[in-house]
């Protein structure tokens, strides 16, 4: 029996409705609000519709045909399904054509995407948290100098966000060198002036003592990936690098600390965040990514603006 995806079109085309250029999460079945289809997401980066399955369905070249009737007509270019179910992720195009080049836009920023890997390079969900560090980088414009650390900065989407609002500081820090490089290319690829910006391959937990005497850091970005085999677990590994970081940070420090565990609720990020340091103040929980409603908010995306004070 194929799978029912009307309410899953309804959604699709809504979204695509009054969509604009910003790539955004046009279904997001991960947040178990509808029924049967808690595993397949839908993501628009136009001209490019992705569709991705973590669990197999009946019908899903059913569902790429019905979405991409809706989406030719919108200037899309071609739909194509990401099946995480299956080994190494495979990436299907099933209709229209492939398109060579994907982009995540946002605003006048564009981002490269590998649609051939698991991650594709950009993540649509913590939008709320570049929202958050456009402000804070507006906050302190005619500061100088301001330094902003970028922990676990993946492709550096937040540094490419924050150079575009300010003449800004940044240092980000990845123990992978491979999306340090497609970091430095977001830069360039959007005329960012790479002046001041460092890309650093270290391991931020183990490696420290490498770049905590670049800072002190008025901004920083804590966003750990839940488990990094070997190097990384936020339920084993998170306290003490909060208890570390400090060494690097101004005397005054705003920070967002990000936590993407289902199993860790805000209650316990917060009292995670206090127990590390008395200088920490957690000032409010960002709102979630409307396009990523989710049942449980402890189960969300937790993203936490924390302030920074230094005890004397």
């Amino acid at each position: 029996m194929s799978t029912d995806w009307q309410l899953l079109l309804e959604q699709v085309e809504n979204k695509l409705g009054q969509s604009g250029n910003d790539s955004r999460r046009l279904f997001h079945g991960r947040g178990r609000y509808y029924e049967g289809l808690e595993q397949v997401c839908v993501d628009s980066f136009a001209p490019a519709l992705l569709v991705t399955f973590f669990e197999e369905y009946e019908g899903e070249t059913e569902l790429c045909e019905k979405l991409w009737q809706m989406a030719e007509p919108r200037g899309y270019q071609g739909v194509a399904a990401q099946r995480r179910y299956l080994p190494g992720a495979p990436l299907q195009w099933h209709c229209g054509e492939a398109v060579i080049e994907p982009v995540a836009r946002r605003g006048d920023l564009k981002f490269p995407l590998t649609f051939d890997r698991q991650n594709v390079g950009f993540f649509l969900d913590i939008e709320p948290g570049r929202v958050w560090l456009e402000a804070q980088v507006r906050a302190r414009a005619g500061q100088v100098p301001v330094k902003m650390l970028n922990l676990f900065a993946f492709t550096c989407a937040f540094s490419a966000v924050a150079r575009s609002v300010g003449d800004i500081d940044v240092v980000n820090v990845d123990v992978n060198r491979g999306v340090l490089n497609r970091g430095r290319e977001n830069h360039e690829i959007n005329a960012l002036s790479l002046k001041g910006v460092q890309f650093l391959q270290f391991d931020a937990l183990r490696q420290f003592k490498r770049f905590d005497r670049r800072g002190p850091f008025e901004l920083g970005i804590i966003d750990p990936p839940t488990r990094q085999k070997g190097r990384f677990d936020v339920g084993q590994n998170y306290e003490k690098l909060l208890r570390q970081l400090p060494a690097c940070l101004a005397d005054e420090a705003d920070l967002l600390m990000v936590i993407n565990s289902p199993r860790h609720s805000e209650a316990h990020f917060r009292e995670l965040i206090l127990a590390a340091d008395c200088g920490y103040d957690v000032v409010a929980r960002l709102a979630q990514n409307l396009d990523f409603p989710d049942r449980d908010p402890d189960a969300a995306l937790k993203m936490l603006h924390v302030k920074y004070r230094r005890q004397r």
